[in-house]
């Protein structure tokens, strides 16, 4: 993989800034087994593929009120551990996903964390409403990610 998945053009996006160096965030970010500790909608995790340290195939069971699934992401680390994209696999109610966490700082701490995500669904939604499903997602995740990281340090 060469660390640039592509992003739906439609993602929705937001960021936020951690207390913590970048190395701490991603190393959050890659503790997939921990997800269900933070990450509330996400209930239980399974590393299906790993190469080295980094996991590259995850299946996520996940309930997010009305919308609940099973489905498996296929993960690229870029090199210079600053960023990870994603792309989904196999679905139950989604029929694609994309998304990517991207990590800046001017040295160590603070750490500005981009997340951004497009999910298609199985089932039709207007885009208005799959937007703000995208957002609340991406608050939810990037509230729990900035909690479990400041939480540790």
């Amino acid at each position: 993989m060469n660390g640039s998945l592509p992003v739906m053009a439609d993602a929705t996006t937001s960021s936020i800034t951690i207390d913590a160096d970048p190395e701490t965030v991603m190393a959050v970010i890659a503790d997939f087994e921990a997800y269900p500790e933070w990450a509330d909608q996400v209930k239980t995790v399974e590393i299906l593929d790993k190469d080295g340290d980094r996991a590259d195939r995850v299946r996520f069971s996940m309930d997010a009120g009305p919308i609940k699934d099973t489905y498996t992401l296929d993960y690229d680390w870029a090199a210079n551990g600053r960023s990870v994209s994603w792309v989904l696999v196999k679905g139950q109610m989604q029929k694609a996903q994309t998304g990517s966490y991207t990590l800046e700082s001017s040295g160590s701490a603070p750490t500005t964390v981009t997340y951004s995500l497009a999910v298609d669904l199985n089932i039709p939604m207007i885009g208005m409403l799959r937007r703000k499903a995208e957002k609340v997602i991406i608050d939810t995740a990037l509230k729990g990610l900035k909690r479990r990281v400041e939480g540790r340090s």
